[in-house]
């Protein structure tokens, strides 16, 4: 698959062979014609390509269903890199799914969950814990 981003980057992901199968199968016969390369389109009239601001709008009204505070739809990304690196990932390896090119900006993603270090933390010599 063909994802392009910020800066004109354009990268190639692999796709799993369901995934591609399932993609197809949209394209040929769930999208509405007439969009061109345009790959998701919204559901509801008026039908358009899917953007930023959709993805915006899904986010702020999944949130206000579960009744919390709307958070923006880049969390997803923060959220992503958190829960991999929970499940054992590198950072190259979360890096490579957030497609960024610098391990640094992979790290802010990345954030440890204090609260499990802590319990794998030895108590300090001389402490009570």
């Amino acid at each position: 698959m063909v994802i392009r981003g910020k800066g004109s980057r354009i990268d190639r992901l692999p796709l799993p062979g369901d995934v591609g199968e399932a993609l197809a199968d949209y394209l040929r016969h769930g999208r509405p014609h007439g969009f061109g390369r345009t790959v998701f389109v919204t559901a509801c009239a008026p039908v358009t390509a899917v953007s930023r601001w959709t993805i915006k709008d899904l986010m702020v009204r999944a949130c206000d269903r579960a009744g919390m505070a709307p958070v923006g739809a880049h969390r997803l990304r923060h959220t992503v890199a958190s829960d991999l690196l929970s499940r054992g990932a590198g950072l190259r390896e979360i890096g490579q799914v957030l497609r960024h090119q610098d391990l640094g900006t992979t790290a802010i993603y990345a954030k440890v969950d204090q609260a499990a270090l802590l319990s794998l933390a030895l108590p300090w010599p001389g402490s009570e814990r």
